[in-house]
C-alpha cells in the first residue's frame, strides 16, 4: 500500500500541466470522432481496427514471429485501403467538421443569404398544391454548406422562388420532374439534379427513393429538404439526417421558418465573434 502511495505521489510529480492539457484535448478529440461515426460504417471499421491491434500485440507477446509480421503488413497496406474503401464516411465526417462551431469560426467563404419570408411562403404553397395532386416532389434549401457537387448535376434555372415555378417543375413527364430542386436564398437555383442516397439501413420499407436521397442530403449537409411523397401526396422534412413525416401546411411552415430562423442566428453570432 505504501508503495503504491509513493508511486502515486512520484508521478503526480513528474506530471506537468502541458500533459494533463494534452491528455485532455486526446480524450475530447477521440470521443468527438465517436460521436461523428456512430452509427456508420466507419464504426465498424474501428472495431476491426482494434481488434487487429489486440491479435497484433497478443502475437507478439506470444512470439508469434509470422503472425505477427503479416499484421504488420497487413495494416502498413490496409492504411491506404481504408482510405479509399471509406471516402464517402471521411468526406462526411469532414463535412461535419466543418459545419461545427469551430468550422464556423475559420470559414472564408460568404454566408448564405437569409431566405425570406415570402420564399419560404411560397415553397409551403407549393408543397401543399403538389400534396393534393399526388404530385412527387423533393426540395432542397441550401444553408452554410453548398451544393456545387449536386448542383453540377442539374439544370441551371436561376429564377425567383415561386409556387407555379415549383409546381411546374415537378408535373410529371416532364424532363425535370425526377430530380431535385436545389433553392439558394430566395431563388431557385438548380432543377433536375440527382441527390446521394441514405447510408442508412435501417429505415422502413415504406419510403422510397425520394425520401431516401432526402435523407442523404441532409447527412452530407445542413439543407433542409421538402419531399412530397407521390404515393400517398404526404408532406416530409429532411434536416440532419432525421425526417419528420406527415406535415400540415400549417406545420411545414413552422418548421422551415424554425430552421432558418436558428441557422441565421447562428450565422449572425459568430460572424460577431470573428
Amino acid at each position: 500500500m505504501a508503495s503504491a502511495l509513493v508511486f502515486i505521489k512520484s508521478f503526480f510529480q513528474v506530471l506537468k500541466v502541458t500533459d494533463l492539457i494534452d491528455i485532455l484535448l486526446i480524450a475530447v478529440i477521440i470521443y468527438q470522432m465517436l460521436k461523428l461515426i456512430k452509427e456508420t460504417r466507419a464504426m465498424q471499421l474501428v472495431k476491426g481496427v482494434l481488434i487487429l491491434f489486440v491479435v497484433l500485440q497478443i502475437s507478439s507477446w506470444l512470439n508469434l514471429n509470422t503472425l505477427n509480421y503479416l499484421l504488420k503488413s497487413a495494416m502498413q497496406v490496409g492504411m491506404f485501403a481504408i482510405v479509399v474503401i471509406f471516402q464517402p464516411e471521411l468526406r462526411s465526417i469532414l463535412e461535419k467538421m466543418g459545419r461545427s462551431k469551430v468550422g464556423r469560426l475559420i470559414n472564408i467563404a460568404a454566408g448564405p443569404s437569409d431566405t425570406q419570408e415570402y420564399a419560404i411562403n411560397e415553397i409551403v404553397k407549393a408543397a401543399d398544391n403538389l400534396s393534393r395532386t399526388k404530385t412527387g416532389a423533393l426540395i432542397v434549401m441550401e444553408r452554410e454548406t453548398k451544393l456545387g457537387d449536386v448542383i453540377g448535376t442539374g439544370t441551371l434555372i436561376d429564377a425567383a422562388v415561386s409556387s407555379a415555378l415549383l409546381e411546374n417543375i415537378f408535373v410529371p413527364k416532364t424532363p425535370l420532374h425526377d430530380g431535385a430542386v436545389i433553392i439558394r436564398g430566395d431563388r431557385v437555383h438548380t432543377a433536375g439534379c440527382l441527390l446521394p442516397l441514405t447510408s442508412n439501413e435501417n429505415l422502413s420499407r415504406e419510403l422510397g427513393t425520394r425520401h431516401r436521397a432526402a435523407l442523404g442530403v441532409s447527412e452530407a449537409s445542413d439543407a433542409v429538404v421538402v419531399v412530397v411523397s407521390e404515393e400517398t401526396g404526404k408532406i416530409s422534412i429532411a434536416v440532419n439526417g432525421r425526417l419528420t413525416r406527415n406535415l400540415t401546411k400549417e406545420s411545414l411552415f413552422a418548421a422551415l421558418k424554425k430552421a432558418f430562423t436558428q441557422e441565421a442566428e447562428k450565422s449572425r453570432f459568430w460572424r460577431g465573434v470573428r
